[in-house]
């Protein structure tokens, strides 16, 4: 958002935009690898840790011939040899070498890491090894940014430890698998070490809530069968706990660590590189010229960048940080209060998670978890993110009437006919990949290509300005897409050749070299933005872990089951309560995997369909980082309003209310979320989906007139109340309740436009 800022903060809100870097309120280090020798091995240690989860992504057999007698492993082994050779001959010239062996290290242990497994890296390496790359990055950001002395080489030291603990399961592969089941003394050792270890960093990097949690879940394999029944289990030895969950795929390299090491991290490369592009800037000129001008206008554009941004980056309260510097005081400078303007940052920001086609890392773990394509799950979102960032917007419009507050001067705006013109081919890549998506392709797939297209992008738009001659410029672009498009036809491998061919050319022009060191960062950014969620993946299979061995998520899900069969509302209510209440102290990605894997059963298994049960789940995840007392999305808001967190959350939950209630409404009309409904199907169900979806953006309307209190002028208490009444109406599905509520709603707003026309008041007086 901050690069729209020259375009559009006005007078004397510069000073009050261009507020310090905050940390990131997911783990409260500095959004940097730091400076001097340290932080320049961390960021090479960052780039290596991408490149390995690039190729492992990608799929590639290394081993493959491309030429004949000629694979990626020896060409790429002949670069390092002659790298190092030209290391050599610089160190013996006198030239400082030091930039060229931090960066050689770290990728060489990355090639080595990939060489012994050219043909295909086994999912538990990827796993082990993603793992162990985060350890060693978390470690060394918490030694650059608050190490002090002993306390730096501790953090080197025990993120090193994290690293070794994943070149164990590298080293020993075979021997592993020949033997699963029965632990050595260096097994368990090491099986020992690897959960303390990722305890000990989630701790620091993260706070104590999700390692108080997870350590709960783990005493509880180890004690549980003292409990009295139902509670109580068989007893498990504590070597047969440190198996399960330090080995295999049950619990540190579960399932959400898979997600975490493929789908997710894939992704947030793709969105880093989007941003290296200039899309996310292109998006904050698009939001600036279409919405900037009208009523509330800095608020509006805050919701509908934040919506733009969803689409490629699907993160949420580290985009309160990144936007808001800019959005929050320049709303306050135009008039909105600052608990309002930081309500509508945190807002905006979190529905990010659920703006396809990009969504949050939960949807890529949901995803899998449940065995549907990613694309059902875009499907089932793109609805309600539609009704939440609708009624964002409705808010904001409302609120801005009611104060009687403007847009931003049409001279300070970008024109948006000039800025689609010129950029336009920026979203070509998320294009491709929102076809992909849906055309069934993997999460996987699409991601890499979509990152490749990305890649090819950024290196061709430097090499294309080397270009004097318009023409040449233009037949470049057209040879250069109809390379991509053939490649893509044949194979992915095939784009990533493309992609080296680029790389090579780009190292011989100045603007290329450039380009390559902005890809760089690209890479190392990934590595950082990484770390918070794929640390909670791995921690969060402990919950996992311990559900999967002791069966405790069965003895809740028969509780539930018994409060479900009289009322599944109850069984709604204590859903939403008990993720509100996890998501207090943990993020969303470890509060949805717990609560579905106790919740979302359960819900099946009363009626819910399956994409709706664990989507209810995911939306109240969401919800917990904006509903006080902790409200982390508020809370993250705050030092830029310059307004108690707490008061930003209240203001956050009336704006997001609709956020609560399209869930129930999902539940009991799957229509909602495009989900199969019994007894329609063609036309008949297009138009239940219409009927519900218009039935819905009603209720968001009534919510919105009714938390605000202004739509053409001010209501009072009891309009306000029939408004409300009539969206709760309308939300209620029980016989005759539609019916009630389109009648409440008429008549609320009939009473409305009649009495504004009948005592016209003037815009602001409320």
């Amino acid at each position: 958002m901050t690069q729209a800022a020259g375009t559009a903060t006005p007078a004397g809100a510069k000073d009050e935009a261009l507020l310090p870097p905050a940390a990131n309120p997911e783990h409260g280090l500095p959004e940097s690898f730091g400076e001097g020798f340290a932080g320049r091995l961390l960021f090479w240690i960052a780039v290596a840790f991408s490149v390995f989860q690039v190729v492992t992504a990608f799929g590639i057999p290394l081993d493959r011939d491309f030429l004949p007698g000629v694979d990626l492993i020896r060409t790429t082994g002949a670069a390092f040899g002659l790298w190092a050779g030209k290391i050599a001959a610089d160190a013996a010239r006198g030239r400082s070498v030091r930039e060229a062996l931090l960066a050689f290290v770290p990728l060489l242990v990355s090639y080595l890491i990939l060489a012994r497994f050219a043909g295909g890296v086994p999912s538990q390496i990827v796993r082990a090894v993603h793992v162990g790359f985060l350890c060693l990055v978390s470690g060394g950001m918490l030694a650059v940014h608050r190490g002090r002395g002993f306390g730096r080489l501790f953090s080197w030291g025990i993120g090193a430890a994290g690293f070794l603990i994943g070149l164990y399961h590298w080293a020993l592969y075979y021997e592993l698998v020949n033997r699963a089941g029965e632990l050595t003394q260096a097994d368990f050792v090491v099986g020992i070490l690897a959960i303390a270890v990722l305890f000990a960093l989630i701790w620091r990097v993260m706070g104590p809530a999700l390692p108080i949690v997870a350590g709960c879940f783990l005493a509880y394999t180890l004690l549980g069968n003292y409990l009295p029944a139902p509670l109580d289990h068989r007893g498990y030895s504590l070597e047969q706990v440190i198996e399960h969950m330090a080995f295999g795929t049950e619990g540190i390299y579960g399932v959400p660590t898979l997600v975490s090491a493929t789908y997710i991290y894939l992704f947030i490369l793709f969105g880093s590189f989007m941003e290296q592009a200039g899309v996310i800037r292109f998006f904050n000129e698009l939001s600036m010229g279409l919405f900037g001008a009208s009523r509330g206008g800095p608020a509006k554009v805050c919701v509908a960048s934040s919506a733009l941004m969803g689409m490629v980056s699907g993160s949420g309260v580290a985009n309160v940080v990144a936007s808001g510097q800019f959005t929050i005081p320049l709303m306050k400078r135009f008039g909105f209060s600052p608990a309002f303007a930081g309500g509508v940052e945190a807002t905006s920001s979190m529905g990010g998670q659920i703006m396809p086609p990009v969504m949050g890392a939960v949807a890529f773990i949901m995803a899998e978890t449940i065995g549907v394509p990613y694309s059902d799950i875009v499907t089932a979102a793109i609805i309600p993110a539609l009704l939440y960032f609708g009624s964002c917007y409705w808010a904001v419009h409302l609120e801005a009437g009611k104060k009687g507050l403007h847009g931003l001067p049409r001279a300070q705006l970008p024109n948006v006919v000039r800025e689609l013109t010129d950029n336009w081919f920026l979203v070509l890549p998320l294009a491709a990949l929102v076809y992909l998506l849906f055309a069934g392709f993997t999460p996987l797939f699409a991601g890499a290509v979509g990152l490749a297209l990305t890649v090819v992008l950024i290196l061709g738009t430097a090499i294309a300005l080397g270009l004097a001659i318009p023409v040449l410029r233009v037949v470049f672009w057209v040879a250069l897409a109809l390379v991509c498009a053939a490649s893509l036809w044949a194979t992915v491998a095939l784009v990533t050749a493309v992609v080296a061919v680029l790389v090579g050319a780009s190292l011989f022009t100045g603007k290329g070299r450039e380009t390559l060191a902005g890809c760089l960062v690209a890479l190392g950014d990934g590595a950082r933005q990484a770390l918070p969620v794929g640390l909670a993946c791995a921690l969060v299979g402990i919950v996992i872990g311990t559900m999967t061995l002791t069966g405790i998520g069965t003895i809740v899900g028969t509780a539930l089951i018994s409060i479900g069969k009289d009322s599944l509302f109850l069984a709604l209510v204590l859903t939403m309560v008990f993720s509100l209440i996890l998501g207090m102290g943990i993020p969303t990605i470890p509060n949805y995997i717990i609560t579905s894997s106790l919740a979302a059963p359960i819900l099946l298994k009363l009626g819910v369909p399956l994409i709706v049960s664990h989507m209810f789940v995911f939306y109240f995840g969401i919800m917990a980082d904006l509903t006080p007392p902790v409200a982390l999305a508020a809370f993250a808001a705050a030092p830029m309003a310059k307004v108690s967190g707490f008061r930003i959350g209240v203001q956050a939950v009336k704006i997001a209310l609709p956020g609560f209630v399209v869930p129930y409404m999902a539940v009991y009309d799957p229509a909602l979320m495009i989900q199969p409904v019994a007894g329609l199907d063609g036309a008949g169900y297009w138009v239940a989906v219409a009927y519900v979806a218009l039935k819905a953006t009603l209720s968001v309307g009534l919510w919105g007139a009714g938390a605000v209190g202004y739509v053409l002028t001010a209501m009072p208490w009891w309009e306000r109340l029939l408004a409300t009444a009539a969206a709760l109406f309308l939300v209620v599905a029980l016989p005759v309740t539609d019916e009630i509520g389109f009648a409440l709603a008429a008549l609320a707003i009939g009473i409305h436009v009649w009495r504004t026309r009948r005592h016209p008041s003037p815009v602001g007086a409320a």
